[in-house]
């Protein structure tokens, strides 16, 4: 996972775009539209699709570097417009029933093959079509050297399910074999997702950082990019991918961060397509109606918000006494009524993979000031004459911090402050720019309790990612740990959370989340909030089958798109 703002395997932060919940939708100018899916094919007849022309995006976020296995490369926004769009990857994510699934590549020949005893052992068979932009084949040597630089690399995002790889076998170029020391339970997601496959022809020996972090030229997808810093990051088509041929000659992911610029960009023709987060001014505007334009908004995501607590920093019992004394679903009502999303998330996974926990786990945490003073006093803080919570001579005083200039999150913020002031807890607000907060002050620890999203970048629980205690920044990980709230649930805990990553029995795995999401509610080791619907509005100019990707965005399938000129 990943945060929406910048992060990323299960993407981290995100800074404010998806969530989950029920949502329904609805639409303006000539097409309606329900809580939408990506479809397996365009309903678009491919004849009839324009050629060339270029299409705008407003983008919200800008990435803090495209080195995407660095711990600078977790921007959600980042992957969604150039990492899915210029290196391939193993495995698909697509829509299979009610939920989603793996589904190779047409990077691969097909499904690879798997052995679990007496060690895992994986081969993947490459598709001899696959090729990158200079024209060299994409090999197992890319497999082999992507695995090495996270397993053995420093300041890496994230190395879940790459520790676990013992060794690649590349001595065939057409066929990756993949031994594991231990089970890896999660291992579709790897050789994708939010890190790609990287080509060592290009890379092996250099210093990778420097040639990808701010910008490259090489791709292994539908399309290159160029990363104008400031302004834009534009897609033009890779002629020699071996795909789908995109119907634009370019796209144009224009940077405007604030959500109300962006949207009046929108309303004016400047940009053809926004996602934009969901401010309470864009969703009043939606449930007012928009003219002109087709809108849809869905809860079928890969996000999870909620109010990250440090810890180590809020002891247990205040954590507790904070879930007793704020009332979740007024706020999401509050924030999200319009669009049919007024009840809190009651679990700390996306909702599209709400089979890995408890979907209730967190339900008794409601309103209850008896119970929060119990906890409190029980603890040994009592209260003075201002009304707040002390203990010790020192008063209850936290701080929150969100991503600043973000109004639903401000807005968040206050009605907290609020509700935590009748319950005697103080909070202060101190927001900080998104660089800032998502790449030193949540990883470092120097924070009470934080409000973003986390951003899945393959089908895999997080849990283990996010709470385990062994994913706790510490110089023995390389400060790679996800584990920004140092979260320590216990052995037992651990030990299911770790179940999530290495147990290949699907029930059973199944069973460990439950067990797991029902611990991280017992300790509050954060609190689930609001289901936030992820919104997307695009022009009438736009051709093709528009619709939602829980992990890859709208733009999942753009290379079946085209725009009236």
């Amino acid at each position: 996972m990943s945060p929406l703002s910048t992060s990323k395997k299960l993407l981290v932060a995100l800074f404010g775009l998806s969530l989950l919940a029920t949502a329904c939708g609805s639409s303006g100018g000539d097409k309606s539209s329900e809580t939408t899916t990506p479809k397996a094919s365009t309903t678009v007849a491919e004849a009839s699709i324009p050629q060339g022309g270029t299409l705008t995006v407003g983008a919200e976020q800008e990435p803090d570097c495209t080195d995407w296995i660095a711990s600078c490369g977790g921007s959600s926004w980042g992957a969604w417009m150039a990492l899915y769009t210029s290196l391939p990857r193993a495995f698909d994510v697509v829509k299979e029933g009610d939920g989603w699934a793996y589904k190779p590549s047409s990077l691969l020949t097909g499904e690879p093959t798997l052995v679990t005893s007496p060690k895992q052992v994986v081969t993947y068979k490459i598709n001899p079509k696959a090729v990158w932009n200079d024209g060299k084949p994409i090999t197992s040597s890319d497999f082999k050297y992507l695995a090495y630089q996270v397993r053995d690399g420093s300041d890496i995002y994230d190395k879940t399910g790459y520790q676990q790889i013992d060794t690649v076998d590349d001595s065939d170029p057409a066929t990756a074999v993949v031994t594991y020391k231990t089970p890896y339970a999660g291992w579709k997601g790897l050789f994708g997702g939010g890190y790609g496959i990287l080509p060592s022809h290009l890379l092996d020996g250099k210093d990778r950082s420097a040639m990808m972090k701010d910008g490259y030229d090489f791709s292994g997808g539908p399309y290159t990019f160029k990363w104008t810093k400031g302004d834009n990051i534009t897609l033009t088509p890779n002629p020699k991918y071996w795909g789908p041929k995109s119907h634009l000659d370019k796209i144009v992911f224009k940077f405007i961060s604030d959500t109300a610029a962006e949207f009046q960009a929108f309303k004016a023709g400047q940009v053809d397509m926004i996602y934009p987060q969901p401010q309470p001014d864009v969703v009043e505007q939606i449930k007012a109606g928009i003219t002109g334009f087709n809108n849809s908004f869905t809860a079928d995501t890969g996000n999870i918000e909620a109010l990250w607590i440090n810890n180590a920093n809020v002891p247990t019992e205040v954590r507790q006494a904070i879930g007793y004394s704020i009332d979740r679903d007024a706020m999401v009502k509050k924030l999200f009524g319009p669009l049919g999303v007024d009840t809190a998330t009651q679990f700390l996974e996306a909702p599209i993979l709400k089979e890995y926990a408890n979907p209730e786990a967190f339900a008794m945490y409601k309103p209850n000031p008896s119970k929060a003073q119990s906890l409190l006093e029980g603890a040994g803080y009592t209260k003075g004459a201002d009304g707040y919570y002390e203990k010790g001579g020192k008063p209850l005083d936290l701080t929150i911090m969100t991503t600043a200039g973000n109004q639903r999150r401000e807005l968040t913020e206050q009605i907290l402050q609020q509700q935590l002031k009748e319950a005697g807890i103080k909070l202060t607000i101190d927001n900080k720019k998104a660089g800032d907060l998502f790449g030193q002050i949540l990883p470092a620890g120097q924070f009470d309790i934080a409000i973003y999203a986390q951003v899945l970048t393959s089908l895999e629980p997080g849990s283990n990612t996010l709470f385990n205690s062994v994913n706790i920044p510490t110089a023995a990980n390389g400060q790679s740990g996800q584990n920004w709230t140092r979260t320590k649930l216990g052995t037992e805990a651990d030990a299911n959370m770790s179940k999530l990553d290495t147990e290949l029995d699907q029930s059973a795995r199944q069973a460990a989340g439950v067990q797991a999401s029902e611990a991280q509610a017992a300790d509050v080791a954060s609190l689930p909030f609001d289901p936030l619907p992820n919104i997307t509005l695009w022009s009438n100019k736009i051709v093709g089958n528009v619709s939602d990707h829980p992990l890859y965005g709208p733009w999942w399938n753009l290379t079946q798109w085209g725009i009236k000129s």
